[in-house]
């Protein structure tokens, strides 16, 4: 089974991307963690992309195509897997059609989780993350027991830059410029499924499964 997760930044893929890639033992790819990684260990990648990702622009499309084809053919044979952020605009969804077609891979779906600017605002703005275990904290719903710091290692949250609320606003916009196309190039692919990400996580959760087993 291999799938592409789709929605705005902060409509929860991420994190049902992680619990789908679970229960269907499948591997989860994240564009976004991959270059955190790189920032964070300031490889020759991470320094390039570094100040892009915190003005809330999209990394280049030959930047992450090259980082998700090594990715996929280090996965063993038939392993399926998830992309998490990937693609990110109608000719990076072109070059994996063409990487798919010469790998003879194909697309099982696409999920698309519809979730309201505002509630994307709300989500983001609240959200922290521990820079040690990598464990995130959203406010009101997963709040840590003392305030700004990790359970986990006693570690103080931090908020990511490019989650700052005007930097939110401007990847809102991004999105929707070059992300929300890729929606008609799925659509006319016949395997774009939309679920409602407003809802309970578990309630989105056994949606997605329920559409990916049909």
């Amino acid at each position: 089974m291999n799938l592409v997760f789709l929605g705005p930044p902060g409509s929860g893929k991420g994190t049902q991307a992680v619990r789908v890639a679970k229960a269907l033992k499948v591997s989860h790819i994240s564009t976004g963690d991959l270059l955190r990684e790189a920032v964070r260990d300031k490889t020759e990648l991470g320094k390039k992309v570094e100040d892009t990702m915190k003005q809330g622009q999209l990394v280049p499309d030959e930047v992450v195509i090259s980082l998700i084809g090594q990715k996929i053919m280090a996965l063993e044979e038939n392993q399926g897997f998830i992309l998490d952020g990937f693609p990110r605009n109608v000719p990076q969804a072109e070059s994996l059609k063409f990487m798919f077609d010469n790998q003879h891979k194909k697309l099982d779906k696409a999920i698309l989780l519809r979730v309201s600017d505002d509630e994307v605002v709300k989500r983001l703005s609240g959200r922290w993350n521990c820079p040690k275990c990598n464990t995130g904290y959203n406010h009101p719903s997963n709040v840590p027991k003392h305030e700004g710091i990790c359970d986990r290692d006693g570690e103080k949250l931090l908020r990511r830059p490019d989650d700052e609320e005007a930097v939110v606003r401007k990847r809102l916009e991004v999105y929707k410029a070059e992300t929300i196309p890729i929606e008609d190039f799925y659509r006319k692919e016949s395997i774009l499924t939309e679920i409602e990400g407003e809802q309970q996580p578990d309630k989105v959760f056994q949606d997605i499964l329920t559409a990916v087993k049909d």
